[in-house]
């Protein structure tokens, strides 16, 4: 039962050298989310903690064969290749509820990351444009300009005025809560429309965070989501044009 407001079930305690955290969690477009995913699917992981929240929907999901499961967040991790950092991967099916709740768990899941060594974040996200994208562009914010320049050299677009609202969420909390604790950290921003799950999003941003940590990936199946996805957009198109939302309204990454 949970008696406190966040509880956290540790499966193992591994032993990680100088690990990244890499974060994903649902927001605009799901873009975090799916690369965060995709990201496991590549690699050798392994769940160690579970985070269980009064500041999550009061919800259980329910799988196809009728099993429950209490939303959560959990943790994996993954030992370096020798070419890659060690890793640790931050997935789940809900932010928080509340502003507190954001907090808390941001800070929650910083004090993990404080106890295993972590000097690096990532932070992957969704920002949402309000109008369908071909080429998505990788947007960037960072806690030091240095990071600033060595994000550029990958291709992060970092634009004034972008992203005008700020940014949302865990992906902005863990790195202004990181930069207190003495951590350096990137969010990493792919342009999304919004409307959608969208997997070319994913993509973009996962391009990036592989080439910046040396990770080695296989895109074809984020690939051809998005193609499924460009079929879907393409009948819509034929129906109707949606109306167009003021940019200020989904200028924000969660």
């Amino acid at each position: 039962m949970i008696t406190e407001y966040i509880k956290t079930i540790f499966y193992e305690d591994p032993k990680l050298e100088n690990p990244v955290l890499v974060e994903g969690l649902p927001g605009v477009g799901n873009v975090g989310k799916l690369a965060a995913e995709h990201l496991l699917e590549q690699i050798e992981a392994i769940k160690f903690a579970e985070i269980y929240s009064k500041y999550f929907p009061p919800q259980v999901l329910v799988d196809d064969e009728g099993l429950i499961k209490l939303v959560n967040n959990e943790l994996y991790y993954s030992k370096g290749d020798g070419k890659r950092p060690d890793l640790i991967i931050l997935v789940g099916d809900y932010q928080g509820l509340t502003p507190d709740g954001q907090y808390e768990l941001s800070d929650h899941v910083l004090q993990i990351a404080k106890k295993y060594g972590v000097k690096m974040i990532f932070t992957l996200g969704g920002y949402g444009v309000g109008k369908m994208v071909e080429k998505p562009r990788v947007l960037g914010a960072a806690t030091d300009k240095e990071l600033v320049e060595e994000m550029k050299k990958h291709g992060v677009v970092f634009s004034k005025g972008e992203p005008g609202s700020g940014i949302v969420g865990a992906s902005g909390l863990l790195l202004g809560l990181g930069k207190i604790y003495g951590m350096r950290a990137v969010c990493l921003m792919g342009e999304t429309s919004g409307y959608f799950v969208d997997p070319k999003g994913a993509e973009v941003v996962l391009r990036v965070l592989a080439e910046v940590l040396s990770v080695d990936i296989d895109f074809s199946a984020l690939e051809d989501k998005a193609e499924q996805i460009d079929l879907i957009t393409s009948k819509i198109r034929e129906i109707e044009t949606p109306p167009e939302p003021k940019r200020e309204d989904l200028g924000y990454i969660g």
